[in-house]
């Protein structure tokens, strides 16, 4: 087994495009790190380049203690997992699984072995003897993978093995994927343009833009961490909520639109940088479930601030309420995180040019053109800076 270092790898192309800036990532033996972003943000780039299918241009790729810059894809140790399943039709699943062991010339009773103890593995025992054309998308995904396990790599990369599949399926996929992870316990590198896929298999997701490396820790940090607004907006569905305002004097208030918010001492103690923007523009951010309507709150919330919006748009879910509504506040799009990809939830398509969306309990009464009422942690609001889109931290 092996780890995957980064170490400022650069890739210019021939016309001078830099797709990827420096990048500096490292998968610990055993860990499924996911590299997400939007289209053209780099990240297949990043993989090709660990796969020995593209050039780096500068910089150091290390598979375990290998240099591996110059080495050809195939003397790497890694086994890959494509977005088509390239499987042969009029071969079965056995003869897939093991046909790269095949071209090895591995024994045949050892083939057989490990062929078999892959289908045991992936679910696919009774199916050994059919063609791919007689197997779900589901299934097939399973062979291309079973392909990948039998070779015993040092390292698995996966480039959107999903992405082919119906929602349904690629729910059920993800666990299935993250469970034999987990049970090979096999540096991965997972690519996705889906955040939601990301945040539920990664043990550490790296989020990227534009050829650069965002910010890289686990779901949850990044999700209530988020280093800047790129970040904020791309990670979550729907996304957060990000507004225009300006904090008052000692930054004891914020005008977000025409609401006045009170920001009590608590939040200065979290956030003691923000008495530095007194009386300056910032960038306020509210996650959707952070906006409970008032008098629906499971707890009580300590210096609750208050903030209004007019019904636009409600989204019954089953589980939750989806509450699209307009202010007069001028709603931030961080620009590039709108491409972000999931299923199942509506991320931002307001009707009416609806300037926000708060997830809430199911049986909220709430009616289309009325008034609604949120009452807001302060310690959930998030403040970025406009000029740098830095979170305003500490």
């Amino acid at each position: 087994m092996a780890s995957i270092s980064i170490e400022k790898v650069t890739k210019i192309y021939p016309n001078g495009f830099e797709a990827i800036h420096e990048l500096d990532l490292d998968v610990a033996d055993g860990e499924f790190m996911v590299l997400v972003g939007p289209s053209g943000c780099g990240k297949t780039t990043a993989l090709r380049m660990v796969a020995g299918l593209e050039d780096i241009t500068g910089g150091t790729l290390r598979i375990g203690d290998r240099i591996v810059n110059d080495v050809s894809s195939k003397d790497r140790d890694i086994a890959m997992v494509f977005q088509n399943y390239a499987l042969y039709p009029h071969m079965t699943v056995a003869e897939n699984i093991g046909f790269a062991l095949k071209l090895r010339k591995i024994p045949k009773a050892e083939i057989k072995k490990k062929v078999e103890d892959a289908a045991a593995i992936l679910g696919l025992t009774e199916w050994l003897d059919r063609k791919p054309g007689q197997l779900s998308g589901g299934q097939r995904q399973r062979v291309a993978m079973g392909r990948a396990i039998v070779r015993e790599p040092s390292v698995f990369l996966m480039d959107e093995p999903l992405s082919n599949l119906d929602a349904k399926l690629r729910v059920q996929m993800r666990a299935e994927v993250a469970r034999i992870q987990r049970r090979l316990n096999v540096a991965t590198l997972y690519v996705t343009h889906d955040q939601v896929e990301a945040m539920t298999m990664g043990d550490r997701v790296a989020v990227m833009r534009a050829g650069l490396l965002q910010q890289c820790d686990k779901p949850q940090v990044l999700y209530d961490h988020p280093v800047n607004l790129f970040v904020a907006g791309f990670m979550g569905s729907p996304a957060m909520n990000l507004f225009d305002a300006t904090l008052g004097e000692g930054a004891a208030t914020a005008l977000v639109g025409s609401q006045k918010l009170e920001l009590p001492s608590s939040l200065h103690a979290i956030r003691p940088a923000l008495k530095s923007y007194a009386n300056r523009p910032v960038i306020i951010g509210i996650r959707p479930e952070d906006l409970p309507v008032a008098g629906d709150e499971p707890a009580a919330i300590d210096e609750a601030v208050y903030f209004e919006g007019d019904v636009e748009l409600v989204e019954a879910l089953g589980s939750e309420l989806l509450v699209h509504f307009t202010t007069d506040a001028h709603r931030v799009e961080a620009e590039g995180a709108k491409d972000a990809d999931s299923e199942g939830l509506s991320a931002g398509a307001l009707t009416k040019g609806g300037e926000g969306v708060a997830r809430v309990e199911p049986r909220s009464q709430l009616v289309v053109g009325r008034r609604v009422r949120f009452r807001i942690d302060p310690a959930r609001f998030h403040f970025f800076d406009p000029a740098s889109g830095l979170s305003i931290t500490s």
